[in-house]
């Protein structure tokens, strides 16, 4: 008998039949993607004195896929130790902390690593630490009076390598540098150094002058000559003065 072979159309079909029932997917394959995913996502490092303000932050960054915490700290100590453990992509970082400065913290991470991103977020006013944020290296600042999910997109904006500000903070730094291209005087706090501006928060808060060496890791004469050219910026003659201002101030934007 002469040979003969299926038509196209009949064979596919019986390998369809041979091929039935198909395999089930394997389970292995949804725990490698959950894995890949993992592996992927961006590390971030959360500092703040508060720690249900940092776990609060946590659990917002743990709903995203693409966000992971990878350690949280209450101060500059604790933070540089694991920002050689943990090796975050991006560390938030608050002004106040149980013991140094926030931003002097921003400075000690972009000297250490320059690669990592940097988020101040604080609920002091914009137009005092936003523009200073970004000098200590910081590539964006966000108050947390902001909804949570912003500080999600400010997150990522940083760790894309994009400089984020909220608009309105945005607007204020551009009329400051408006202001001093015109030659106008600045007052107010806003002529304190930043470790002035630290001095004088912490004195807002009720601290005596050894407290706030001991937080700020400096002598108690630092802390002092701190004090008298603050009151000499500011137009205040005593001590008294002094601590009313500052207190005055924590009440207005603490």
């Amino acid at each position: 008998m002469g040979s003969w072979r299926l038509a196209p159309a009949e064979a596919e079909e019986r390998r369809s039949y041979a091929d039935w029932p198909p395999s089930p997917p394997s389970e292995n394959v949804g725990l490698q993607k959950e894995s890949d995913t993992k592996l992927m996502a961006t590390q971030v490092l959360i500092v703040d004195d508060h720690p249900a303000v940092r776990e609060g932050l946590a659990v917002r960054i743990a709903s995203q896929p693409d966000l992971e915490v990878c350690g949280q700290a209450a101060d500059t100590a604790e933070a540089m130790k694991l920002l050689e453990a943990a090796r975050p992509d991006v560390v938030v970082v608050d002004i106040q902390l149980e013991t140094g400065s926030g931003l002097d913290l921003v400075a000690r991470i972009k000297a250490r690593d320059e690669s990592i991103g940097v988020l101040v977020w604080s609920i002091y006013p914009d137009n005092v630490y936003a523009q200073r944020s970004l000098q200590a290296g910081a590539q964006g600042y966000i108050n947390k009076r902001q909804a949570t999910i912003r500080i999600v997109e400010a997150i990522r904006c940083v760790r894309d390598g994009r400089i984020y500000l909220c608009e309105e903070t945005a607007q204020q730094l551009l009329g400051t540098m408006v202001s001093r291209g015109k030659h106008l005087e600045t007052s107010g706090v806003e002529c304190l150094s930043d470790r002035e501006l630290d001095v004088f928060r912490l004195i807002g808060q009720g601290l005596a002058t050894s407290k706030v060496a001991g937080r700020l890791h400096r002598s108690v004469s630092t802390i002092e000559s701190h004090r008298e050219r603050i009151k000499c910026k500011l137009g205040l003659k005593t001590a008294g003065e002094l601590s009313r201002a500052a207190v005055q101030w924590m009440l207005e934007n603490g």
